[in-house]
């Protein structure tokens, strides 16, 4: 059985040795670290499986860099999944439950680094031929946005910019 909840103050050091794992090195995990103490709203779930971690996600908020303000929005990242339970099902929970809970954080679009392949199934669409990049073109081809409330998109272009955090991995 699988659920999905909130990180808890205990949860800190199963999370550090999840992401640790899913990367193969402690960045994103020192990231997400940096995340909690820096950034608001924000949004740091746990999968668990038989009472243990082995699933995490984090949401932070963004801004967009442009001619026009932006809506409020948050971006998915890091995801990281206990090697031993990845295809199973972890990520996709961890993602979906995010994604119901985001627009209560009044975000109207979430942006996300990833996969095209895997992501699509969620409703993530290239955000480059929206006008919309991550730092640099060179990102384009796995920078992903999907709209909480169609529309709300609707004519904003620019940067996404993330928290400062994220320079650091």
């Amino acid at each position: 059985m699988l659920s999905v909840r909130d990180e808890d103050v205990s949860d800190r050091e199963a999370v550090f040795a999840v992401e640790e794992a899913a990367f193969g090195r402690p960045d994103e995990a020192r990231l997400v670290s940096a995340l909690r103490v820096s950034v608001a709203p924000a949004l740091s779930l746990v999968a668990e499986r038989h009472a243990r971690v082995v699933g995490h996600a984090f949401f932070s908020p963004v801004t967009i860099d442009g001619p026009r303000p932006g809506p409020p929005a948050g971006a998915l990242g890091p995801i990281g999944v206990d090697p031993a339970q990845q295809r199973a099902g972890v990520g996709s929970a961890l993602v979906r439950a995010g994604l119901a809970r985001a627009p209560a954080l009044g975000w109207r679009a979430v942006f996300l680094l990833g996969d095209p392949g895997y992501y699509g199934r969620f409703g993530f669409v290239l955000a480059a031929p929206r006008d919309l990049h991550y730092e640099s073109s060179a990102y384009d081809a796995g920078f992903q946005v999907l709209e909480l409330e169609p529309g709300a998109l609707g004519g904003v272009t620019g940067f996404v910019r993330y928290p400062s955090a994220f320079a650091n991995v």
